[in-house]
């Protein structure tokens, strides 16, 4: 294994939970019972689990023990007031709004704004944010930059929006048909990477100009703020708290899953400035989340969320966490195994077609890979291609497939140590050099939405 040197995590562990590494020849059997789907795999069953960073966060022992001072009334939690606090301070929105998770926060927010024949920008939407524009009957528009979509670019902000394609888009389309534009921070989908606070304000001013609500999805803020930090001109002896603030101050809302930057294992949040908006929001809350002080959810989950919120602040952490990922990355890279480059914020994207060229975009590479790193390794990732995000031509009925065939492997915040993660790379370059051996897919049943949940497969 290489001298490349690993982080030093800045905390203790206090708490194990045991893993166990099944045989190969039992990941066969449960893939197969699986439909060659690894969300559908037993969690028990897997070794080393990069699924997703999304609520799969070690908390703190501060965060725990907020647990104990849980207020569990129906309406007026001291617990909310916290949150409520910690939010304003980094936000500094007037209303926030909690919801059970992010997803929750992206249904209320557009099922107020968007319509049917509407158009949504963001510099690229992730699976759950086009769902629920889609099923509104509008449609999800990406506007990043070129260079997102080169795998071999090493421009820092490779997250920003294109001001030209967002300006020619408007003219196009009218600002009567675009009821918001989003800002995905840091951008999942096009490898984790993060935007600059110069093209927030420009894509701000832009949308002022129009009179179009600016928003941003911001579960992975702090990650991007520390991008900022380090890669931003004028900004290297701000706090990331600062830099926070004056992103969000170029907008007029934003939805977050606190499952990412928060720390915390469920939990999300709406937070806006208009009076209007946010009751509007609070009716449709109640309708299904429940009442606007709990939003679905416990009061010692509040609190989590809220000391969650605080403690992602902190600079050692956001180093060793950035550190951690670049980690794995540089691992890879430098056993000749293609990647997404420069490594994003909580994520080591492999380049799927590159990894595996004898297997075309309809037999899904992605995926297949997906199913062949759990099979060799008992890890598991997640496909970012042409399952998740392919969409079907309206006249021919032949698939789409979107620019980037990826799978991520994405890093829980403080579970994993370096040991895994070299435990990881081994199996990826193990299986680099065995690619040939991998098979494509063909799907046998799949769901209209978000069919890479549920989706069943057979091996080609």
């Amino acid at each position: 294994m290489s001298q490349i040197k690993a982080p030093v995590e800045p905390f203790r562990v206090k708490t194990v939970e045991r893993i166990k590494l099944t045989d190969r020849r039992e990941r066969e059997t449960i893939l197969k019972q699986a439909g060659y789907n690894v969300f559908n795999l037993p969690a028990e069953k897997v070794f080393i689990d990069l699924l997703t960073d999304s609520g799969t966060s070690a908390m703190s022992d501060n965060q725990w023990s907020g647990l104990l001072v849980g207020d569990e009334s129906y309406a007026g939690a001291r617990n909310f007031f916290h949150l409520e606090s910690a939010v304003k301070n980094i936000f500094c929105f007037k209303h926030v709004i909690p919801t059970h998770q992010g997803r929750a926060a992206e249904r209320i927010l557009f099922e107020a704004l968007v319509k049917k024949g509407d158009y949504v920008p963001n510099n690229i939407h992730f699976d759950t944010t086009r769902a629920n524009v889609e099923v509104r009957g509008a449609r999800a528009v990406d506007l990043v930059i070129d260079e997102a979509y080169d795998p071999d670019s090493i421009h820092p902000f490779k997250g920003n929006m294109d001001l030209e394609k967002l300006k020619k888009f408007i003219e196009k389309k009218s600002a009567r048909k675009i009821p918001l534009v989003m800002m995905t921070i840091t951008n999942n989908s096009g490898g984790g990477q993060p935007v600059s606070v110069k093209n927030i304000k420009e894509v701000s001013q832009v949308c002022k100009q129009h009179k179009i609500p600016f928003f941003f999805d911001a579960c992975r803020f702090a990650e991007n703020a520390y991008f900022v930090k380090k890669r931003e001109k004028g900004y290297e002896k701000k706090s990331i708290l600062e830099i926070a603030q004056e992103i969000f101050s170029y907008g007029q809302g934003a939805t977050m899953s606190a499952k990412k930057d928060a720390l915390v294992n469920i939990g999300g949040f709406v937070t806006v400035d208009d009076d209007l908006l946010a009751e509007k929001l609070k009716n449709l809350l109640i309708l299904s989340e429940g009442f606007p002080t709990y939003g679905g959810l416990a009061g010692r989950d509040l609190e989590a969320m809220a000391r969650g919120l605080e403690e992602v602040l902190e600079e050692d952490y956001l180093e060793y966490r950035i550190n951690q990922v670049a980690y794995l990355g540089r691992l890879l890279d430098e056993a000749g195994v293609p990647i997404f480059k420069p490594v994003g914020g909580h994520a080591v994207y492999l380049l799927a077609d590159r990894f595996l060229p004898h297997i075309p975009r309809h037999q899904y590479p992605g995926w297949a890979l997906t199913v062949a790193l759990y099979r060799e390794a008992g890890v598991r990732a997640v496909e970012i291609g042409g399952v998740m995000f392919a969409r079907k031509d309206e006249k021919t009925g032949r698939e789409i497939f979107p620019r980037l065939e990826l799978v991520r492997l994405a890093i829980p915040r403080r579970v994993y140590t370096s040991a895994h993660l070299e435990y990881v790379a081994e199996a990826i370059i193990d299986l680099y050099k065995n690619r040939e051996k991998v098979r494509g897919l063909r799907i046998v049943r799949e769901s209209r939405y978000l069919r890479h949940f549920t989706v069943r497969m057979e091996e080609v």
